[in-house]
């Protein structure tokens, strides 16, 4: 029997290849991202073909990959970044401008650009850990993508409330904002993983973030400030620029006390959940005179809060 008569053959002799177009396409649609990448797509032409359809890419999710997983140094290395534009880059060239959903972590600024060109439907944008995607891509992101819902720009340390300014003047749909960062009491958990020049870079202008998010994103419903170092005058302006908020996480800011959240966040009518930070900061980390006021609240604290 010949090449061509094998190629397409399952073990028990159908043909799959013969599959209808549209019966593969359902098939297709049924298995994740990761399945079609590491399967289907290498069994044959017409398989190929079939996986590049627009119809199976209106959502680019790998988050699901990633978070599965613990975090591994190679992740943060250029051959990583770059294997992941390459991916996202194909997924928006066969979405045909059908994308709608983008989540993943480790790409560029030029693959967010690519995406900024090419996805003008697209409403959830997540990209977490991206250490070379800036403000130039998400100003691209803000001026092309007006239909942003929902936006995760968590532990990307070169994008700054700039971009959040310009999002919010043209993105009026947006509702979800993740703006968390690393874990900066324990920074040791992330030695040896992520690059120390990376981890050195933190953002420092937390109030300023927190004015943007206030003036510019009246519409927040869900709001993550992890780790940040916004004092309560920055949560302030939030709580009365943002008044459809339900959920706030503020994991691990350390610069008011929880009389701070309760007195400021009161005005907060919808307000269904919020997770206010609860720990003892070690007399070794922080001076216990600035910081040992955690230890008295920490009783009225929610618990096991604390995952990056």
């Amino acid at each position: 029997m010949g090449d061509k008569e094998e190629e397409g053959k399952s073990a028990t002799g159908s043909n799959w290849a013969d599959l209808t177009y549209v019966c593969l396409l359902n098939i297709l649609s049924r298995l994740t991202l990761s399945q079609r990448w590491t399967g289907p797509m290498f069994v044959c032409k017409s398989w190929f073909s079939a996986c590049k359809d627009p119809v199976l890419h209106s959502v680019f999710d790998l988050e699901t990959h990633f978070h599965s997983l613990p975090e591994l140094p190679r992740w943060w290395t250029p051959e990583f970044e770059r294997r992941i534009d390459s991916m996202l880059r194909s997924v928006i060239e066969w979405s045909d401008g059908s994308l709608v959903e983008i989540k993943t972590r480790h790409c560029s600024d030029r693959a967010v650009s690519f995406a900024a060109e090419r996805c003008p439907n697209l409403e959830v944008l997540s990209i977490k850990s991206c250490p070379n995607v800036t403000d130039d891509s998400v100003t691209r992101i803000a001026f092309r993508c007006s239909k942003l819902r929902e936006l995760d720009i968590s532990y990307c340390y070169e994008i700054s409330h700039e971009s959040l300014v310009v999002i919010g003047r043209n993105c009026p749909n947006l509702k979800v904002l993740k703006r968390n960062l690393m874990n900066g009491l324990h920074a040791s958990q992330h030695v040896e993983i992520v690059p120390n020049e990376y981890l050195n870079a933190c953002p420092q202008d937390g109030d300023k973030e927190a004015s943007a998010i206030a003036k510019f994103m009246p519409n927040l419903e869900h709001l993550e400030l992890r780790f940040s170092n916004l004092s309560a005058r920055g949560l302030g302006l939030i709580c009365e620029g943002c008044l459809n908020l339900e959920c706030l996480d503020l994991s691990g800011c350390t610069n008011f006390t929880g009389r701070d959240i309760v007195n400021i966040t009161s005005n907060l009518k919808n307000l269904k959940q919020i997770i206010k930070p609860n720990f003892y900061i070690p007399r070794s980390v922080f001076h216990t005179e600035r910081y040992g006021h955690w230890q008295l609240y920490d009783e009225r604290f929610q618990t096991d809060i604390f995952r990056i």
